[in-house]
């Protein structure tokens, strides 16, 4: 058993908000991982061992399955597609619902700054479970794929062209809406990196995505002034990083009449709703995920 698991909500909420400050830190590459460790031997938290907090914060993707890959009602596989403005070739998991009649809406599923890691696929299979056609690439197909620890995958997403990398997530956005069984209603969800895809997506294909929910992400570099889809943005209340970027994207939004919605969950960290790590916060994810699902069945029915 991990450290992680043993330990109780109490010892979690022992965690000073400098540790999960400093996570954030490093998760970005803004600190390297020893420093990372230093730091949190230094911080000293009674009860706790260093070991135990850095367990507690880096993800454990074993807590993270709400839907078994092997779930009756859903069939999974992986698909590649063409990305010839990208890295020429991509890969994902493609997930839908195994007793699908016709037609169903579709929702790209964007990966953190890390690859398709097990919280991303299984955010995808927890969509298809709501009768929703998922996709969920992974940025580092080009490179070997998903590595299977989130240092090397940071590491990898941080040496590809991030322009190109722009581009595969174009062609994986086109080859979800143009699916056999797609209804022609592409949605768009995605974490931290993630979010801030699921916003570029909006602003740079207004045409393509039907509805957009990026989780603390931060806004697109360019072409606000495009989007046309509705977006409803997640965000967490202790995450100072992203926070930082909402008043400027809100006054953008709002100047360009965009169909929005915000939220703020109430002392919670970016990351909130990743259930491998202790940053997630059970209510605020599961209240975040439902309105998630109510606005795609919303805005991406036939």
């Amino acid at each position: 058993m991990s450290e992680r698991t043993e330990l109780s909500s109490s010892a979690v909420s022992a965690i000073p908000q400098e540790a999960f400050d400093w996570y954030d830190e490093y998760a970005h590459g803004d600190i390297d991982r020893r420093t990372f460790l230093s730091r949190l031997g230094a911080l000293g938290v009674a009860g706790l061992s260093m070991s135990m907090v850095a367990g507690a914060l880096i993800p454990n993707y074993a807590l993270a399955e709400q839907v078994s890959f092997n779930d009756s009602d859903i069939k999974a596989s992986y698909q590649e597609f063409d990305s010839p403005q990208g890295h020429g070739k991509g890969k994902g998991y493609l997930v839908m619902p195994k007793e699908l009649q016709g037609t169903a809406p579709v929702v790209l599923v964007v990966h953190e700054n890390r690859g398709l890691n097990p919280y991303i696929e299984d955010v995808a299979r927890r969509l298809a479970k709501m009768g929703f056609i998922a996709f969920a690439p992974d940025i580092l197909f080009s490179v070997g794929g998903y590595p299977g620890n989130d240092d090397e995958g940071r590491a990898l997403q941080k040496s590809l062209d991030s322009a190109k990398m722009e581009e595969d997530f174009k062609a994986a956005a086109l080859f979800l809406k143009n699916h056999e069984f797609s209804n022609s209603k592409l949605g768009v969800v995605g974490f931290c990196y993630g979010g801030y895809i699921s916003n570029m997506l909006a602003a740079e294909m207004p045409e393509t995505v039907n509805a957009a929910v990026p989780f603390y992400g931060t806004p697109p570099k360019a072409n606000i002034d495009h989007i046309k889809a509705p977006m409803m943005l997640q965000f967490g209340e202790l995450d100072k990083r992203v926070n930082a970027t909402w008043e400027a994207y809100e006054a953008a939004l709002k100047a360009n009449k965009v169909d929005y919605q915000a939220f703020v969950y109430k002392g919670v960290n970016h990351g909130f709703h990743n259930d491998s790590t202790a940053r997630y916060d059970e209510t605020s994810a599961k209240l975040a995920w439902s309105r998630t699902i109510e606005f795609f069945k919303q805005h991406l029915a036939s």
